[in-house]
């Protein structure tokens, strides 16, 4: 007989290290999937591959009132959407009336409204150049939030100021669907008929 035979196999060595090492070696997986979960989510990963997002070149941009602060100048935006609160008394405000009204039946009368608009924005022309170039379904928005209003709720001036801030909403929504972007500030009525 061979000496391989009686020999008895040696002890296996390390088997609750192994163990301990690959259930330590699973928790850092999943530490750091969470990890870069929390991180993709909050923003800080994206497509990018790590590194935030650089600001478009091409977007709108704040512009500086002359005077109060230095020279006049143009100023990166606030949040990418042009949704965010805008301090009034650093940035100029841009205005811009709509040419043609808008005329709508009210939900609950035979009646209707009539009225005239303007818009402002504290961004350079990009804005009022969107804006120009999707008229129709900014108009068509303004028509269907128009629509929606009730002739009671309009002759009040809380009714008012509500349409007009749901008239900005629309306008915004339709601007950023089409040009990734919304901008305008604030909603002016330059006529207001009820009939």
């Amino acid at each position: 007989m061979s000496d391989d035979a009686k020999t008895p196999a040696p002890p296996k060595k390390g088997g609750k290290m192994k163990k301990l090492l690959m259930i330590g070696g699973g928790a850092l997986l999943l530490l750091g999937g969470g990890g870069a979960a929390g991180m993709y989510a909050g923003g800080k990963l994206g497509a990018s591959g790590g590194h935030e997002a650089k600001e478009d070149p091409d977007a709108p941009k704040l512009v500086l009132k002359e005077g109060e602060h230095g020279p006049t100048s143009v100023k990166g935006g606030h949040g990418g959407d042009g949704d965010g609160p805008v301090d009034a008394e650093i940035y100029k405000a841009t205005y811009y009336p709509l040419e043609q009204t808008f005329t709508s039946n009210l939900t609950d009368t035979n009646g209707f409204a009539q009225i005239g608009l303007g818009v402002s924005t504290y961004y350079d022309q990009k804005v009022l150049d969107n804006l120009k170039d999707n008229e129709m379904p900014v108009r068509s928005a303004i028509l269907m939030t128009l629509a929606d209003q009730q002739a009671d709720t309009l002759s009040t001036p809380e009714g008012k100021k509500m349409l007009q801030k749901n008239l900005k909403l629309a306008i915004n929504d339709v601007l950023k669907q089409k040009t990734g972007f919304g901008g305008i500030d604030d909603v002016y009525f330059t006529s207001f008929i009820i009939s």
